[in-house]
């Protein structure tokens, strides 16, 4: 099996400070994407060792942004940023998308996971206009990749929620930046038009969440008023392999080491360098 986890760190420092290397070194996943790194490299790999191999981007905004993926088996190849695509330019240096390939026992032979996180945007503003900027650019690069018949598994927090089930109180975020209508429709169109599939719905069912996010605020944990918004998306062929998705949720308020819970994959196939 290949165990894929993917988490908003909010700070690598800060999650390290608050019991993060516990629960990796308790998952030990095969592929590690984190988001929210904040960090420089030497602070990152200080934090969980030198042994992992990958790709992380630091944002050229200091203390912004930051994404990796990791592992112990070294990736054929790794790029950061969203390639050529129309409007990649824009996002090249901001720490919101890297990719790396590993050859597998299924399918194709190649699998490319992307470490992806997209931004919080605010209704009605320059802020939501990037963050749209954004999203056609992740979809336009994401049926490129997947255009070659490769496995493309894409990890993180895309800042939407889907659909109704995947909000606590939906009602009251209709208008608000993360459960705009444009934005569910921009998943709409990966899960039905481009063929994408979002595995941790798919092995979860219709009910509410499991969500993956939850405000440091009030007693938003509490209550378990939170957000799906952490997602593995995959082509159809690897979502197929899928059998068990797991969201790390904190036993209480005071061991959360983000204010975002892991969400861990297992796919039914290998890296053959043990991966």
């Amino acid at each position: 099996m290949l165990r894929v986890a993917t988490a908003n760190v909010n700070g690598i420092r800060a999650a390290q400070r608050r019991g993060i290397e516990p629960w990796l070194r308790s998952r030990d996943p095969d592929v590690l994407c984190l988001q929210e790194v904040r960090a420089p490299d030497a602070v990152l790999r200080g934090i969980l060792g030198q042994d992992l191999r990958g790709i992380h981007q630091e944002a050229s905004a200091r203390g912004r942004a930051g994404v990796a993926v990791l592992s112990r088996t070294a990736p054929s190849a790794v790029r950061a940023g969203a390639g050529n695509v129309p409007g990649s330019q824009e996002f090249s240096s901001a720490g919101r998308w890297v990719e790396a390939d590993y050859a597998v026992d299924a399918g194709p032979g190649l699998l490319t996971v992307v470490s992806a996180y997209v931004h919080t945007g605010q209704a009605d503003t320059p802020k939501q206009d990037e963050k749209y900027r954004f999203l056609d650019v992740v979809r336009a690069r994401m049926l490129e990749l997947a255009a070659d018949g490769r496995h493309v598994l894409v990890c993180g927090d895309v800042n939407v929620g889907h659909r109704e089930l995947d909000i606590k109180n939906w009602r009251g975020n209709v208008r608000n930046a993360g459960f705009l209508p444009e934005e569910r429709a921009w998943l709409e169109r990966l899960y039905t038009q481009d063929g994408f599939v979002d595995v941790h719905r798919a092995l979860a069912g219709e009910v509410p969440g499991p969500y993956t996010w939850w405000s440091w605020r009030g007693q938003a944990f509490d209550r378990d008023a939170g957000w799906r918004i952490d997602v593995q998306i995959a082509t159809p062929e690897l979502a197929r392999t899928a059998v068990r998705a797991d969201v790390d949720r904190a036993p209480s308020y005071a061991e959360r080491w983000s204010d975002h819970a892991p969400l861990v994959v297992e796919y039914g196939i290998t890296c053959p360098a043990g991966g």
